[in-house]
C-alpha cells in the first residue's frame, strides 16, 4: 500500500484595517472585535496551525499579518473568513501563498 502525504502549504495572511488611524481611534465595540480576533487567533497557534501573528508597523499603514500551516488553500479561506474581524465587516483581508524556507519565533508574551 502507498501512503500518500499532502504537503504543507503555507499562505501569508493579511488583515486590512478599515481605516488608517484604526489603531488610534478604534471604538470600543470595534476593541472587543480586535480581543475576540486576538483569541481567534491564538487557538490556531496554539494548534500549531497559527506559526506567526501581529501588527505590522508598516510606513504604509498599520496592518495585521499570520503565517498558516494549512493542507490547501480551502482550509486558508476557511480560517480566514472565520475570523471574528472579517465575520463583522470590520476588516478585510487578502491570502497569499508563500514557501516558507525556514522559521524560528520567539514569544514576546
Amino acid at each position: 500500500m502507498i501512503s500518500v502525504h499532502m504537503a504543507t502549504q503555507h499562505f501569508f495572511f493579511r488583515l486590512i484595517p478599515p481605516r488608517g488611524s484604526f489603531a488610534e481611534d478604534m471604538t470600543e465595540a470595534e476593541r472587543a472585535l480586535m480581543s475576540e480576533h486576538a483569541e481567534y487567533l491564538r487557538g490556531y497557534f496554539e494548534q500549531g496551525v497559527v506559526l506567526a501573528y501581529g501588527p505590522v508597523f508598516d510606513p504604509a499603514g498599520l496592518y495585521g499579518m499570520g503565517i498558516f500551516a494549512v493542507d490547501d488553500e480551502a482550509e486558508a479561506e476557511r480560517i480566514a473568513q472565520g475570523d471574528p474581524t472579517i465575520r463583522a465587516g470590520l476588516h478585510t483581508y487578502s491570502l497569499s501563498p508563500m514557501y516558507l524556507s525556514g522559521s524560528r519565533a520567539g514569544n514576546s508574551e
